[in-house]
């Protein structure tokens, strides 16, 4: 925790995927198509509270979203679904908080409650 607010005070911004050193910023694989995967993430997403989805583009499976923090910077969040085969597929966030400073380990906070409630709720497919 120490660890991530030190590398906060530099870094604005955080994302997954599967080269991350950091487990807990590893992509999330749910037994899903892309298209089934769209429509469960999308609507687990909508109903975040504190988190307005703004943006949606189908055809890239990606949803960009925003949150405002509680020192009340906004955060800019895409959340990308990608088919990784039949009826597979991954979920990877990206988070920025806008302005120059580092954001004390939030958009590390953000991405682990994301994936918290979506592996809730998609729970019966998670790989």
């Amino acid at each position: 925790m120490l660890k991530r607010m030190l590398i906060g005070l530099f870094r604005s911004q955080e994302h997954t995927g599967d080269k991350a050193k950091d487990p807990k910023l590893k992509s999330h694989y749910y037994r899903l198509s892309k298209d089934r995967a769209w429509e469960e993430v999308g609507s687990v997403l909508k109903k975040m509270q504190g988190y307005r989805v703004l943006h949606e583009v189908p055809t890239i499976g990606e949803i960009v979203m925003e949150k405002r923090s509680m020192a009340g910077r906004t955060m800019d969040i895409t959340v990308q679904i990608v088919g990784t085969g039949p009826g597979s597929s991954a979920v990877d966030i990206y988070s920025a908080s806008r302005g120059s400073l580092g954001d004390l380990g939030a958009n590390y906070r953000v991405i682990q409650e994301i994936y918290a409630v979506l592996d809730r709720k998609l729970s019966a497919y998670r790989v």
